[in-house]
């Protein structure tokens, strides 16, 4: 952290120096080119970095993004949405890219980072472990070094997949960070993330059932994808454990290096000290995600992050749940609410349900003074188990989703299910909308109940 720290390392490029930028809210913009470090030795890793404060003012804060490609740069910004309502509180943007190395003209260095980590399993070759949580906070450091355009403030940081993934490192490493929305990205430290024998052995033995299945229905089946895909399984992104094993590493040194990066890329680790530092969080991990794929492990095992489930979604699934919410404005609510205060978001509730031979008692409750306005249920049989290609592929029923009953007394949504017979598990997720008022405007937010699987066996 001292050498993320220090902004003399960062050799700046200045690409465009600070220049006024009109529009609905005017600003400052300044894009420089700065070093993250070397990713390999004597191998420089470099990024743009785009800075945006107010016209007039010093930006107190800043909203980190790192969703961003080289040539979006060339452009002065045009603040949209959220972000123009953080530029007229005085809040400045900080946009950088955390991007597969190809996308910044940089695909020599990512193929060699890459060869170099399985050889190893060194995690500081690795882009994902070490290259693009350092590219967000170096992007920190170098905008708290403009100390005329910045002033010391909350820094919350949004985005999806691997910069949902990144952040979430930055987060736990750099204090200066104060704030998460993530999308689609891993949450916590389930068995197979932690490259547990007996957790992979089970998941092995599900995805071939699972192929047997889809061949038993005359169906055309790929064996290869179900048995290998890409990131089913993987400790924090792609899996790169069958690379790794041909490299000569094996399954214990797997385990290692889950084990030792565990506490610096899971927030499920880290949540004690994150709250001590009166961090927010919430996470959008998508029910079908196939980088967020253990809701049922961590719904059991971590029910107090707050997150938000919208029906059959995550990365490559094209159309969500018809009953799944529409307009729902989570990020903008969240941020407006971290650096402005006011209405709060709804907390994350507990949830109880006792089954019989015919149907399942499902009770959610919120703490007391969180009033939620509407409860839905959405529930599956016998799905398969988390990180398998069954638990990717099939997507929650149209016709199982129902609306809850309100109970004012104690300030929870119920709804009773009628159990198909013959059935191992069932599966259920709430969502239970708030509509936050923020200078006249409504924001839909919704926060869901930990994700539950029920023995029917």
């Amino acid at each position: 952290m001292a050498k993320i720290l220090d902004a003399s390392t960062l050799k700046v490029k200045v690409l465009k120096d600070w220049h006024e930028v009109g529009g609905e809210v005017a600003t400052r913009q300044k894009l420089i080119s700065i070093r993250v470090g070397e990713l390999v030795p004597g191998k420089e890793y470099r990024v743009p970095v785009r800075m945006v404060v107010p016209a007039k003012a010093k930006a107190k804060g800043f909203h980190l993004t790192g969703g961003h490609n080289p040539d979006q740069f060339q452009q002065d910004l045009k603040p949209r949405g959220v972000d123009r309502d953080l530029l007229a509180g005085g809040v400045g943007l900080v946009q950088t890219v955390v991007q597969v190395l190809q996308v910044s003209g940089q695909r020599e260095l990512g193929r060699l980072a890459d060869r170099r980590f399985v050889e190893t399993l060194n995690p500081h070759y690795s882009i994902q472990y070490w290259g693009w949580p350092a590219t967000l906070m170096r992007a920190t450091t170098a905008a708290y070094a403009e100390k005329g355009h910045f002033e010391k403030g909350k820094v919350a940081a949004s985005g999806g997949s691997k910069n949902g993934a990144s952040p979430s490192v930055a987060l736990i490493e750099d204090e200066r960070l104060t704030a998460l929305h993530a999308g689609v990205s891993p949450i916590w430290d389930s068995p197979l993330r932690l490259c547990d024998p007996k957790a992979w052995s089970q998941l092995r033995r599900a995805n071939e059932a699972y192929g047997a299945k889809l061949k038993a229905r005359g169906e055309r089946v790929n064996m290869e994808r179900i048995m290998n895909h890409f990131f089913l399984g993987g400790t924090f992104g792609p899996v790169y454990n069958r690379q790794a094993l041909a490299a000569g590493k094996k399954w214990e040194d797997l385990q290692k290096i889950a084990g030792e990066m565990a506490d610096h890329v899971f927030v499920s680790r880290n949540l004690k000290t994150l709250k001590e530092r009166n961090v927010d969080l919430l996470f959008h991990p998508g029910t079908h995600d196939f980088v967020a794929f253990d809701l049922a492990w961590g719904g059991k095992h971590h029910p107090q992050i707050p997150i938000y489930l919208k029906a059959n979604s995550g990365h490559g699934v094209r159309e969500p749940h018809p009953a799944a919410e529409r307009g729902e404005q989570n990020k903008t609510a969240f941020l407006l609410h971290h650096f402005f205060g006011g209405e709060e978001l709804l907390p994350p509730p507990t949830v109880k349900s006792r089954a019989d031979e015919d149907k399942v008692q499902i009770t959610v409750t919120f703490p007391k003074g969180a009033k939620a306005e509407s409860g839905r249920v959405w529930w599956m049989y016998d799905r398969g188990p988390d990180g398998s290609a069954a638990y990717i592929a099939e997507l929650f029923p149209e016709d199982q989703a129902a609306p809850m009953k309100f109970n004012p007394k104690e300030n929870s949504w119920s709804a009773t299910l009628t159990l198909k017979p013959g059935k191992k598990h069932i599966d259920f997720f709430s969502n239970h909308r708030k509509t936050i008022r923020r200078g006249g405007r409504p924001y839909n937010t919704y926060i869901s109940s930990p994700y539950t699987r029920i023995s029917l066996q």
